[in-house]
């Protein structure tokens, strides 16, 4: 599980500063994403998610790194590499293969979000504060809402991730079928 803590020696071996740490991790985040993006990679956000969290434990470990964005590529290439012996890996579909399907009709965004108030209603309220929590502020500060989000649940970083997709893919769905019904 990956600690505040360790999480952060990651971002302070990024920079001194603060803000400037977090900047740094969001273009590192984002340049091993198009890494493993161009090498076909299904979920690169997820991979690259994993990686930041061995290196960060490497970190908190005592190990150190002296260049750690090199570092992290390399860790990402290792994970990514793992991540193909994984049976799921080879379900990539090619696009001639999918069925052609119209385009829905755009839904006036009063109506869309009537329908996601609506459907955020509806879900649990424990579902409802972590799809808000999670979601919430941006860069630095998202990055420790997550954070410490998942250390007062008491599970791993990735296990919340994978908890917010659930509920976002549920709330998604319930949105589509929401407006779906009050367009037609």
């Amino acid at each position: 599980m990956l600690t505040e803590e360790a999480f952060s020696k990651l971002l302070s071996s990024l920079d001194s500063d603060p803000e400037r740490a977090g900047e740094k991790y969001q273009a590192l985040r984002e340049s091993l994403i198009k890494f493993l993006d161009w090498r076909g990679s299904l979920f690169p956000e997820e991979l690259v998610d994993e990686a930041f969290n061995r290196v960060a434990r490497k970190l908190d470990e005592g190990e150190i790194i002296h260049d750690l964005a090199a570092f992290c590529h390399g860790v990402t290439r290792l994970v990514f590499l793992q991540s193909l012996a994984h049976p799921g890996h080879n379900r990539q579909v090619q696009l001639e293969d999918l069925p052609h399907i119209a385009a829905p009709e755009p839904v006036a965004a009063d109506v869309r979000r009537e329908c996601f108030l609506h459907c955020l209603q509806g879900l649990s309220a424990e579902s409802r504060h972590l799809i808000t929590d999670y979601y919430q502020d941006e860069k630095r500060q998202k990055i420790h809402n997550r954070l410490s989000l998942a250390e007062r649940l008491g599970i791993p970083l990735n296990a919340l991730r994978s908890r917010a997709q659930r509920v976002r893919e549920k709330l998604e769905q319930c949105v589509m079928q929401c407006c779906a019904k009050t367009d037609g």
